[in-house]
């Protein structure tokens, strides 16, 4: 409660002022508050998990001469240009048949995987078997994006290589490079 003081204190004019106690807040509930609030959040969310590709790579040997010999017949080779651009052949490239340039996405590379898949398994009895070869031109987004598509369609046998010089030939030749 409030208090009158009513002396008259031999001051000023003969004023009367309350005292003024002092306000104090307890902020104990609001911390604790705040420290079950943070620990609530923290136990019931989620993070993100990172989200990696499977690649089984062989391990580093120096002289290694053990190349993997496949047919001509089921070998289809990508060669992954720039502006988004793949050009595909079966074969060798002293011999391919037909590069096409294609696109990514389910009419472009993924129809042709499928239909070499069919043509391939009809014709040998054996899976197809895929060469990705990224140019200097080509970005990491495009390299992802291809292994994608080759997940999707569920190639077994695949391999990651460094592209050569003719492949850039056939790249500059068809304006992919």
């Amino acid at each position: 409660m409030a208090e009158l003081d009513t002396s008259s204190g031999g001051g000023k004019g003969g004023k009367v002022r309350s005292k003024k106690a002092s306000t104090r807040v307890d902020l104990t509930a609001m911390v604790d508050l705040a420290f079950l609030l943070i620990t609530f959040f923290m136990l019931t969310t989620s993070l993100n998990k990172p989200q990696a590709m499977d690649m089984t790579m062989p391990d580093k040997e120096e002289n290694v001469d053990d190349n993997l010999k496949v047919a001509d017949d089921r070998t289809m080779t990508i060669l992954l240009g720039n502006n988004n651009e793949i050009e595909w052949y079966m074969g060798t490239v002293d011999n391919p048949t037909t590069p096409t340039t294609t696109g990514y996405g389910k009419n472009g590379i993924r129809a042709a995987l499928l239909d070499k898949m069919k043509s391939v398994r009809a014709a040998t009895g054996k899976d197809l078997f895929v060469i990705i070869k990224p140019s200097d031109k080509s970005s990491y987004k495009n390299l992802v994006d291809i292994f994608d598509e080759v997940n999707i369609v569920d190639v077994k046998q695949r391999a990651l290589t460094d592209i050569t010089a003719d492949e850039i030939e056939l790249l500059k030749r068809d304006g992919l490079y």
